[in-house]
Protein backbone atom coordinates (compact mmCIF):
# COMPACT_ATOMS: atom_id res chain seq x y z
CA UNK A 1 0.00 0.00 0.00
CA UNK A 2 1.32 3.52 -1.02
CA UNK A 3 2.86 5.51 1.57
CA UNK A 4 3.26 9.07 2.30
CA UNK A 5 6.45 10.92 1.10
CA UNK A 6 7.43 11.90 4.58
CA UNK A 7 7.93 8.43 5.36
CA UNK A 8 10.48 5.88 3.95
CA UNK A 9 11.13 2.18 3.23
CA UNK A 10 14.08 2.27 4.32
CA UNK A 11 14.19 5.80 7.08
CA UNK A 12 17.42 4.98 8.38
CA UNK A 13 20.64 6.10 6.60
CA UNK A 14 22.77 2.77 5.22
CA UNK A 15 26.38 2.78 6.47
CA UNK A 16 28.31 0.08 4.41
CA UNK A 17 30.00 -2.37 7.35
CA UNK A 18 33.54 -3.53 6.72
CA UNK A 19 31.99 -6.72 8.13
CA UNK A 20 29.52 -6.96 5.22
CA UNK A 21 31.17 -6.10 1.96
CA UNK A 22 29.31 -8.82 -0.10
CA UNK A 23 25.98 -7.32 -1.95
CA UNK A 24 23.79 -10.24 -2.47
CA UNK A 25 21.59 -8.56 -4.78
CA UNK A 26 24.18 -7.48 -7.29
CA UNK A 27 23.43 -6.01 -10.16
CA UNK A 28 21.41 -2.80 -10.42
CA UNK A 29 18.04 -1.52 -12.42
CA UNK A 30 15.44 1.43 -12.79
CA UNK A 31 13.41 3.07 -15.12
CA UNK A 32 10.73 5.56 -14.99
CA UNK A 33 7.98 6.50 -17.55
CA UNK A 34 6.34 10.08 -17.91
CA UNK A 35 2.57 8.84 -18.50
CA UNK A 36 2.40 11.85 -20.23
CA UNK A 37 4.29 11.09 -22.77
CA UNK A 38 6.36 13.97 -21.74
CA UNK A 39 9.94 13.63 -23.47
CA UNK A 40 12.91 14.51 -20.82
CA UNK A 41 16.98 13.92 -21.44
CA UNK A 42 18.66 11.07 -20.84
CA UNK A 43 20.69 12.66 -18.17
CA UNK A 44 18.26 11.83 -15.76
CA UNK A 45 18.40 8.18 -15.84
CA UNK A 46 21.93 8.27 -16.14
CA UNK A 47 22.21 10.53 -12.49
CA UNK A 48 19.77 7.93 -11.85
CA UNK A 49 21.45 4.82 -12.33
CA UNK A 50 24.44 6.18 -11.31
CA UNK A 51 23.68 6.14 -7.60
CA UNK A 52 23.46 2.46 -7.75
CA UNK A 53 27.74 2.37 -8.87
CA UNK A 54 28.17 0.11 -6.37
CA UNK A 55 25.84 -2.50 -7.72
CA UNK A 56 27.79 -3.49 -10.92
CA UNK A 57 31.59 -3.98 -11.47
CA UNK A 58 32.00 -2.47 -14.36
CA UNK A 59 31.94 -5.13 -16.45
CA UNK A 60 28.15 -4.14 -18.12
CA UNK A 61 26.16 -1.34 -18.61
CA UNK A 62 22.89 0.00 -20.58
CA UNK A 63 19.64 1.86 -21.31
CA UNK A 64 16.33 1.58 -23.27
CA UNK A 65 14.87 4.95 -24.45
CA UNK A 66 11.20 5.56 -25.89
CA UNK A 67 10.17 8.18 -27.92
CA UNK A 68 14.15 9.33 -29.15
CA UNK A 69 13.22 9.12 -32.83
CA UNK A 70 9.75 11.25 -33.85
CA UNK A 71 11.56 12.64 -36.98
CA UNK A 72 11.39 8.32 -37.85
CA UNK A 73 8.56 7.18 -35.26
CA UNK A 74 6.79 5.17 -37.74
CA UNK A 75 9.81 3.12 -39.40
CA UNK A 76 12.01 -0.10 -37.21
CA UNK A 77 14.93 1.64 -35.82
CA UNK A 78 17.55 -1.38 -36.14
CA UNK A 79 20.55 -0.91 -34.08
CA UNK A 80 23.80 -2.60 -34.75
CA UNK A 81 26.79 -3.93 -33.08
CA UNK A 82 29.30 -4.85 -35.28
CA UNK A 83 32.41 -6.85 -34.04
CA UNK A 84 33.63 -7.27 -37.24
CA UNK A 85 33.74 -4.31 -39.90
CA UNK A 86 34.31 -6.82 -42.79
CA UNK A 87 30.45 -8.27 -42.14
CA UNK A 88 28.70 -4.57 -42.26
CA UNK A 89 28.75 -4.94 -45.86
CA UNK A 90 26.81 -8.41 -46.07
CA UNK A 91 24.78 -7.40 -43.21
CA UNK A 92 23.94 -4.11 -45.33
CA UNK A 93 22.62 -6.06 -48.48
CA UNK A 94 20.54 -8.27 -46.62
CA UNK A 95 18.61 -5.26 -45.27
CA UNK A 96 18.59 -3.40 -48.60
CA UNK A 97 17.34 -6.78 -50.18
CA UNK A 98 14.98 -7.42 -47.53
CA UNK A 99 13.45 -4.41 -46.31
CA UNK A 100 12.71 -0.39 -47.64
CA UNK A 101 16.06 1.54 -46.01
CA UNK A 102 15.16 5.05 -45.32
CA UNK A 103 17.78 6.01 -43.59
CA UNK A 104 21.40 4.78 -42.45
CA UNK A 105 24.39 6.41 -40.02
CA UNK A 106 26.76 5.76 -37.69
CA UNK A 107 25.31 6.09 -33.73
CA UNK A 108 27.41 8.72 -32.22
CA UNK A 109 30.04 7.85 -29.69
CA UNK A 110 32.53 9.99 -27.74
CA UNK A 111 36.02 8.99 -27.57
CA UNK A 112 36.65 7.37 -23.92
CA UNK A 113 39.53 6.34 -22.17
CA UNK A 114 37.17 4.22 -20.37
CA UNK A 115 35.49 2.40 -22.22
CA UNK A 116 38.26 0.12 -23.79
CA UNK A 117 38.08 -1.24 -27.83
CA UNK A 118 34.60 -0.92 -28.68
CA UNK A 119 32.79 -2.16 -31.69
CA UNK A 120 31.09 -0.34 -34.22
CA UNK A 121 27.42 1.13 -34.28
CA UNK A 122 24.94 1.61 -36.94
CA UNK A 123 21.50 2.58 -37.31
CA UNK A 124 19.05 1.96 -39.81
CA UNK A 125 15.45 2.81 -40.02
CA UNK A 126 13.49 0.63 -41.98
CA UNK A 127 10.27 -0.83 -43.07
CA UNK A 128 9.24 -4.38 -44.78
CA UNK A 129 7.95 -4.39 -48.14
CA UNK A 130 4.13 -4.97 -48.60
CA UNK A 131 5.23 -7.74 -51.41
CA UNK A 132 7.57 -9.56 -48.64
CA UNK A 133 3.97 -10.38 -46.26
CA UNK A 134 2.76 -13.90 -47.07
CA UNK A 135 -0.89 -14.78 -45.53
CA UNK A 136 -0.86 -14.82 -42.09
CA UNK A 137 2.42 -13.43 -41.47
CA UNK A 138 2.56 -9.60 -39.91
CA UNK A 139 5.33 -6.97 -40.44
CA UNK A 140 6.75 -7.08 -37.41
CA UNK A 141 6.61 -11.20 -37.54
CA UNK A 142 8.51 -10.53 -40.78
CA UNK A 143 10.92 -8.07 -38.77
CA UNK A 144 11.54 -10.63 -36.29
CA UNK A 145 12.38 -13.19 -38.91
CA UNK A 146 15.42 -10.88 -40.59
CA UNK A 147 16.76 -9.92 -36.54
CA UNK A 148 17.17 -13.66 -35.68
CA UNK A 149 18.45 -13.86 -39.33
CA UNK A 150 21.49 -11.46 -38.61
CA UNK A 151 22.28 -12.58 -35.48
CA UNK A 152 22.19 -16.90 -35.96
CA UNK A 153 23.98 -16.26 -39.53
CA UNK A 154 25.92 -13.62 -39.40
CA UNK A 155 29.28 -13.57 -37.25
CA UNK A 156 30.40 -10.31 -35.70
CA UNK A 157 27.19 -8.64 -35.91
CA UNK A 158 24.46 -8.23 -33.57
CA UNK A 159 21.00 -6.66 -33.79
CA UNK A 160 20.83 -4.94 -30.11
CA UNK A 161 17.05 -3.06 -30.79
CA UNK A 162 14.80 -3.50 -33.63
CA UNK A 163 11.49 -1.42 -32.52
CA UNK A 164 10.12 1.56 -33.49
CA UNK A 165 10.79 5.19 -31.87
CA UNK A 166 12.88 3.10 -29.62
CA UNK A 167 16.71 1.88 -28.94
CA UNK A 168 18.85 0.34 -27.01
CA UNK A 169 22.58 1.56 -26.26
CA UNK A 170 24.79 -0.52 -23.81
CA UNK A 171 28.63 -2.17 -23.60
CA UNK A 172 31.20 -2.90 -21.21
CA UNK A 173 31.43 -0.64 -18.80
CA UNK A 174 29.81 1.12 -15.79
CA UNK A 175 26.21 2.75 -16.36
CA UNK A 176 26.88 6.23 -16.49
CA UNK A 177 30.08 5.69 -18.33
CA UNK A 178 28.02 4.30 -21.04
CA UNK A 179 25.76 7.15 -21.21
CA UNK A 180 28.98 9.38 -21.21
CA UNK A 181 30.19 7.10 -24.62
CA UNK A 182 26.90 7.35 -26.17
CA UNK A 183 25.72 10.88 -25.30
CA UNK A 184 22.61 10.26 -23.76
CA UNK A 185 22.21 13.78 -22.59
CA UNK A 186 21.34 14.59 -26.63
CA UNK A 187 18.30 12.43 -26.65
CA UNK A 188 14.81 12.83 -25.08
CA UNK A 189 12.41 9.87 -24.43
CA UNK A 190 9.21 9.55 -22.32
CA UNK A 191 10.18 6.07 -21.15
CA UNK A 192 13.82 5.01 -19.94
CA UNK A 193 15.52 2.09 -18.40
CA UNK A 194 19.10 1.87 -16.99
CA UNK A 195 20.83 -1.65 -16.22
CA UNK A 196 24.28 -1.98 -13.64
CA UNK A 197 25.85 -5.28 -14.36
CA UNK A 198 27.22 -7.69 -12.55
CA UNK A 199 27.74 -10.83 -14.11
CA UNK A 200 28.71 -14.47 -12.11
CA UNK A 201 27.91 -17.02 -14.56
CA UNK A 202 27.68 -15.46 -18.02
CA UNK A 203 30.47 -13.76 -19.66
CA UNK A 204 30.81 -9.81 -19.40
CA UNK A 205 30.69 -8.52 -23.42
CA UNK A 206 29.09 -6.00 -25.22
CA UNK A 207 26.14 -7.96 -26.64
CA UNK A 208 25.74 -9.22 -23.32
CA UNK A 209 25.01 -6.18 -21.38
CA UNK A 210 21.41 -5.46 -20.84
CA UNK A 211 18.89 -4.47 -21.63
CA UNK A 212 18.06 -7.25 -23.87
CA UNK A 213 15.24 -6.66 -26.64
CA UNK A 214 13.19 -8.04 -29.36
CA UNK A 215 10.86 -5.34 -31.30
CA UNK A 216 10.43 -3.13 -29.15
CA UNK A 217 9.91 -4.93 -26.11
CA UNK A 218 13.38 -4.65 -23.56
CA UNK A 219 14.29 -6.11 -20.60
CA UNK A 220 16.74 -5.13 -17.57
CA UNK A 221 17.38 -8.00 -14.93
CA UNK A 222 18.95 -8.08 -11.33
CA UNK A 223 19.19 -11.72 -10.53
CA UNK A 224 19.30 -15.46 -12.10
CA UNK A 225 17.08 -17.73 -13.93
CA UNK A 226 18.01 -21.12 -12.91
CA UNK A 227 15.33 -22.73 -15.07
CA UNK A 228 17.39 -21.41 -17.67
CA UNK A 229 17.54 -24.76 -19.59
CA UNK A 230 13.86 -25.75 -19.73
CA UNK A 231 12.80 -21.99 -20.74
CA UNK A 232 15.71 -22.15 -23.45
CA UNK A 233 14.07 -25.19 -25.00
CA UNK A 234 10.39 -23.93 -24.87
CA UNK A 235 11.11 -20.92 -26.66
CA UNK A 236 13.63 -22.57 -29.00
CA UNK A 237 11.13 -24.58 -30.39
CA UNK A 238 8.84 -22.04 -30.87
CA UNK A 239 11.71 -20.10 -33.11
CA UNK A 240 13.19 -18.16 -30.88
CA UNK A 241 16.96 -19.18 -30.98
CA UNK A 242 19.00 -17.28 -27.80
CA UNK A 243 22.75 -16.57 -29.18
CA UNK A 244 23.60 -13.77 -26.60
CA UNK A 245 24.96 -16.58 -23.69
CA UNK A 246 22.60 -15.34 -21.27
CA UNK A 247 19.62 -15.89 -18.99
CA UNK A 248 18.35 -13.03 -19.43
CA UNK A 249 17.97 -13.12 -23.48
CA UNK A 250 15.41 -15.89 -22.96
CA UNK A 251 13.03 -14.20 -20.71
CA UNK A 252 12.58 -11.25 -23.53
CA UNK A 253 11.65 -13.92 -26.13
CA UNK A 254 9.30 -15.13 -23.46
CA UNK A 255 7.14 -12.24 -22.69
CA UNK A 256 7.40 -10.94 -26.13
CA UNK A 257 5.99 -14.91 -27.21
CA UNK A 258 3.05 -14.75 -24.62
CA UNK A 259 1.76 -11.29 -25.44
CA UNK A 260 2.52 -10.98 -29.26
CA UNK A 261 2.36 -14.33 -30.56
CA UNK A 262 -0.18 -16.28 -27.91
CA UNK A 263 -2.35 -12.58 -27.19
CA UNK A 264 -2.17 -13.08 -23.41
CA UNK A 265 -3.04 -10.25 -21.39
CA UNK A 266 0.37 -8.82 -19.95
CA UNK A 267 -1.19 -9.85 -16.25
CA UNK A 268 -1.51 -13.33 -17.73
CA UNK A 269 1.94 -13.40 -18.99
CA UNK A 270 3.70 -11.87 -16.10
CA UNK A 271 1.51 -15.14 -13.95
CA UNK A 272 3.24 -17.51 -16.58
CA UNK A 273 6.62 -16.27 -15.55
CA UNK A 274 5.73 -15.75 -11.94
CA UNK A 275 2.87 -18.37 -11.05
CA UNK A 276 1.25 -18.76 -7.40
CA UNK A 277 2.94 -21.73 -6.10
CA UNK A 278 0.01 -24.98 -6.38
CA UNK A 279 -0.86 -24.82 -2.53
CA UNK A 280 -2.36 -20.97 -2.88
CA UNK A 281 -4.15 -22.17 -6.23
CA UNK A 282 -5.75 -25.03 -4.25
CA UNK A 283 -7.04 -22.43 -2.00
CA UNK A 284 -8.52 -19.75 -4.32
CA UNK A 285 -12.08 -19.67 -5.55
CA UNK A 286 -13.22 -22.32 -8.15
CA UNK A 287 -13.12 -19.79 -10.89
CA UNK A 288 -9.56 -18.30 -10.50
CA UNK A 289 -8.16 -22.05 -9.58
CA UNK A 290 -9.20 -22.73 -13.00
CA UNK A 291 -7.68 -19.71 -14.78
CA UNK A 292 -3.88 -20.81 -13.39
CA UNK A 293 -4.23 -23.97 -13.04
CA UNK A 294 -4.96 -23.83 -16.84
CA UNK A 295 -1.85 -20.88 -16.99
CA UNK A 296 0.11 -23.43 -15.24
CA UNK A 297 -0.61 -26.51 -17.12
CA UNK A 298 -0.48 -24.97 -20.52
CA UNK A 299 2.84 -22.85 -20.15
CA UNK A 300 4.59 -24.37 -17.27
CA UNK A 301 8.25 -24.55 -19.33
CA UNK A 302 7.62 -20.82 -19.59
CA UNK A 303 7.38 -20.08 -15.51
CA UNK A 304 10.53 -18.62 -14.31
CA UNK A 305 12.48 -20.28 -11.19
CA UNK A 306 15.31 -18.33 -9.28
CA UNK A 307 15.63 -14.94 -7.92
CA UNK A 308 15.13 -12.32 -9.68
CA UNK A 309 13.33 -8.45 -10.49
CA UNK A 310 12.59 -6.94 -14.15
CA UNK A 311 12.16 -4.20 -16.21
CA UNK A 312 9.95 -4.26 -19.31
CA UNK A 313 9.77 -1.47 -21.49
CA UNK A 314 7.61 -1.18 -24.70
CA UNK A 315 6.07 1.23 -26.66
CA UNK A 316 3.10 1.81 -24.35
CA UNK A 317 4.43 1.41 -21.38
CA UNK A 318 6.29 -0.14 -18.12
CA UNK A 319 6.07 -3.37 -16.45
CA UNK A 320 7.70 -4.26 -13.32
CA UNK A 321 8.35 -7.91 -11.75
CA UNK A 322 9.60 -10.17 -9.35
CA UNK A 323 9.90 -13.82 -7.89
CA UNK A 324 7.63 -15.34 -5.86
CA UNK A 325 9.37 -14.93 -2.82
CA UNK A 326 11.10 -11.54 -3.07
CA UNK A 327 14.87 -12.51 -3.17
CA UNK A 328 15.54 -9.01 -5.31
CA UNK A 329 14.59 -5.55 -4.49
CA UNK A 330 12.13 -3.66 -6.12
CA UNK A 331 10.17 -0.03 -4.94
CA UNK A 332 7.81 1.87 -6.98
CA UNK A 333 7.50 5.83 -6.72
CA UNK A 334 5.00 8.41 -8.05
CA UNK A 335 5.47 11.82 -8.41
CA UNK A 336 2.14 13.38 -10.80
CA UNK A 337 2.53 11.78 -14.01
CA UNK A 338 5.70 10.30 -13.61
CA UNK A 339 6.44 6.40 -12.39
CA UNK A 340 9.59 5.52 -10.52
CA UNK A 341 10.55 1.93 -10.81
CA UNK A 342 13.99 0.75 -9.39
CA UNK A 343 16.26 -1.49 -7.37
CA UNK A 344 16.72 1.36 -4.91
CA UNK A 345 14.70 4.05 -3.04
CA UNK A 346 17.82 5.99 -3.14
CA UNK A 347 18.10 6.13 -6.91
CA UNK A 348 14.72 7.27 -7.28
CA UNK A 349 15.13 10.27 -4.80
CA UNK A 350 18.57 11.06 -6.54
CA UNK A 351 16.49 12.54 -9.24
CA UNK A 352 13.01 13.09 -7.61
CA UNK A 353 13.60 13.96 -3.93
CA UNK A 354 9.84 14.09 -2.99
CA UNK A 355 7.27 11.61 -4.27
CA UNK A 356 3.55 11.22 -3.39
CA UNK A 357 3.69 8.09 -2.75
CA UNK A 358 6.51 5.19 -2.44
CA UNK A 359 5.92 1.51 -1.85
CA UNK A 360 7.53 -2.34 -2.58
CA UNK A 361 5.11 -4.32 -5.07
CA UNK A 362 4.05 -8.22 -3.29
CA UNK A 363 6.35 -10.28 -4.55
CA UNK A 364 5.22 -12.80 -7.73
CA UNK A 365 2.63 -9.24 -8.29
CA UNK A 366 3.17 -7.43 -11.03
CA UNK A 367 3.48 -3.09 -11.47
CA UNK A 368 2.27 -2.35 -14.66
CA UNK A 369 1.84 1.15 -15.87
CA UNK A 370 0.86 2.20 -19.27
CA UNK A 371 0.80 5.52 -21.01
CA UNK A 372 -2.24 8.03 -21.17
CA UNK A 373 -4.16 7.59 -24.13
CA UNK A 374 -3.45 10.46 -26.97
Amino acid sequence: MPISKENSLFPQPWVKSPYNERDTAACGLIGFINKDRKRVSGSIIQKAIANQHDRGNGLGGGFAAYGIYPKYKDLYALHLMYDKESVIDEVEELIEKSLILAHAELIPVKKSKIIKDPPLFKRYFVDVRPESLEEDVSADDYLVKIVMQINVEVDGAFVISSGKNMGAFKGVGFPEDIADFFDLQSYEGYIWTAHNRFPTNTPGWWGGAHPFTMLDWSIVHNGEISSYGINYRFIDTHGFPCTMMTDTEVVTYIIYFLVRKHKLSFEDACTVMAPPFWKDIDRMPERERRRFTLLRATYGAAALNGPFAFLFGFNGGLIALNDRVKLRPLVVGHKGKTVYISSEEASIREVCPTLDSLYAPHAGQPTIELLDKE
